[in-house]
């Protein structure tokens, strides 16, 4: 979806269609700064025709300006409708999105980036910024992966813990009985990333809400941390009573971390989890043995 995918693009079209659709999308004013630097209108304006010969180029001009994926293509910006088009290159034509309504919306935007850029706008921040942007996209995506690796690690932790307490198990959900007699359920979930419930009497009560956060930048602990508040938040309105954050605390003033998340009772280091040694996971074990009701080995 990047330069190459607009040159291709480029080859397929009627030049005339292109100048004369970029006419009504480009403002005079831009279109002189642009002719002045020697870059041609289409590499930084959509037109609806290069869109229809190749739909990804909406990843280009999204990243062009620099906008995440996610707060791009959210409810309440009206882009969704074009997201396929640049995650899959799909364009139905029986249901064509709003292409004009999106060049529309593109020009508003990418003319204010021309004008307000200073020095003015070169070539080189043409090829460059997609590739920059891009870049920040590719570690938001591989953080995600870090954090479910970390989940699935830290799940794997746990049903070690409850061996021989174990009453039915799959991929996602442990079910244990715990010294009372009770059946406790551990599972894998979203907000929070491993929910613990007790039944009492047929009915689950919520205990336990797990965050787990995998990444180990220092920079972007504190955003981590904010962002299991967030979980624990939406936990606590679901009644649970216990609220943990399994995070990487090297390097990090704890107590920072917990003006970040107030809601978090309890900070296990995420190394000394996965790891299985360690203070943190000594006070884990026995954290979790208590919250679960079964003694621990």
């Amino acid at each position: 979806m990047l330069v190459d995918a607009l040159k291709e693009a480029l080859r397929g079209t009627d030049p005339n269609t292109i100048k004369k659709q970029l006419s009504t999308y480009v403002p005079a004013d831009v279109q002189k700064v642009l002719a002045a630097t020697g870059i041609r209108d289409e590499h930084v304006f959509p037109v609806p025709a290069l869109l229809e010969s190749k739909p990804t180029l909406v990843g280009y001009y999204r990243l062009l300006l620099g906008v995440p994926q996610k707060s791009f293509y959210k409810g309440n910006t009206g882009m969704g409708q074009f997201k396929s088009m640049e995650t899959r290159g799909l364009l139905k034509p029986a249901k064509r999105p709003d292409l004009e309504g999106y060049c529309t919306a593109m020009a508003h935007s990418l003319a204010e980036l021309v004008r307000q850029m200073s020095p003015p706008i070169s070539k080189r921040d043409v090829l460059e910024l997609p590739l920059l942007t891009l870049g920040s996209q590719i570690q938001g995506g591989n953080n995600n992966t870090i954090g479910k690796r970390a989940t699935v690690e830290v799940f794997l932790a746990v049903s070690g813990l409850v061996k021989g307490h174990i009453v039915s198990q799959d991929e996602r959900r442990i079910t244990i009985q715990n010294a009372a007699g009770r059946r406790v359920t551990i599972a894998l979930a979203s907000d929070p990333d491993i929910r613990i419930q007790e039944d009492f009497e047929g009915q689950l009560r919520n205990k336990v809400a797990i965050e787990i956060k995998g990444g180990t930048d220092v920079s972007n602990a504190h955003n981590r941390a904010g962002e299991a508040e967030k979980s624990h938040q939406k936990a606590k309105k679901e009644g649970f009573r216990d609220y943990w954050t399994i995070i990487s605390k090297a390097g990090l003033n704890v107590e920072k971390l917990k003006s970040e998340s107030p809601t978090t009772n309890d900070w296990f280091d995420v190394a000394q989890v996965l790891g299985r040694e360690g203070e943190d996971w000594n006070q884990f074990k026995s954290r979790f043995a208590d919250a679960a009701g079964i003694p621990l080995k």
